[in-house]
């Protein structure tokens, strides 16, 4: 007997196999910074990796369009047909196209730094954002505040963006891309509580303990969601 629309055929070999999760980025290189940090904070669960840079590159372009939102709630349909029990997007520029998207599929959609905005308001009110990307800043100084607003939390937000930075990585300059946001984290780390790094690709630019305030990312929290689906 098959399910009803929008749902998965349960069987006892379903069953016994670990849940199958769909990890979906922007960004090329990605699955192998989350492919380990998903071993290590949601063991359970059997992630499959998916990459459209066409989502970023035409949020880049263009801002937040319906059709992405309409090719987004795509991929996540698609995830959901082959079995997935949940998503996570890794990709703070389409966060809220993510949210846009959950209604139209009946699996968990994960946006991959909610979590870290959560840590960021319960740490202090002075939060201070960064990003490379114009796209990122906006969606996750956003988040922030309606986390905020949520708790009933005091905030006073700083943003900025690290010119520059998002440029030398397109281009493979690495070191270039981490050098210059570790620059401008520890010029805007003063003067506040706790700094949020509001990419995935900045995480490994400036560790957790690189400077005096707490640095947040996304990846090691955000991969942690999953660990539900397993339980």
């Amino acid at each position: 007997m098959t399910g009803a629309p929008g749902t998965t055929e349960r069987t006892p070999e379903r069953d016994a196999a670990p849940p199958r999760v769909c990890v979906l980025h922007t960004v090329a290189a990605l699955p192998a910074v989350f492919a380990p940090l998903l071993a290590e904070e949601a063991p359970g669960v059997a992630p499959y990796h998916l990459v459209d840079e066409s989502l970023l590159a035409d949020t880049i372009a263009h801002g937040p369009l319906p059709r992405t939102t309409a090719r987004l709630a795509a991929h996540l349909t698609g995830a959901q047909q082959a079995g997935a029990r949940a998503v996570l997007v890794t990709c703070s520029s389409i966060g809220p196209a993510a949210e846009q998207a959950r209604a139209l599929v009946d699996i968990p959609v994960f946006r991959v730094d909610e979590p870290m905005a959560a840590r960021a308001v319960a740490t202090g009110p002075r939060v201070a954002v960064l990003a490379t990307l114009d796209s990122t800043l906006r969606p996750t100084a956003e988040l922030v505040e309606r986390q905020a607003a949520a708790a009933g939390a005091p905030l006073t937000l700083t943003t900025s963006t690290c010119a520059g930075a998002y440029q030398a990585r397109v281009a493979g300059r690495q070191e270039e891309h981490d050098r210059l946001i570790a620059e401008e984290a520890r010029r805007l780390a003063e003067g506040h509580d706790v700094l949020v790094l509001a990419q995935a690709s900045m995480a490994a630019a400036v560790p957790g303990d690189a400077l005096p305030v707490p640095v947040l990312s996304s990846p090691r929290s955000g991969a942690a969601q999953l660990a539900a689906v397993a339980r």
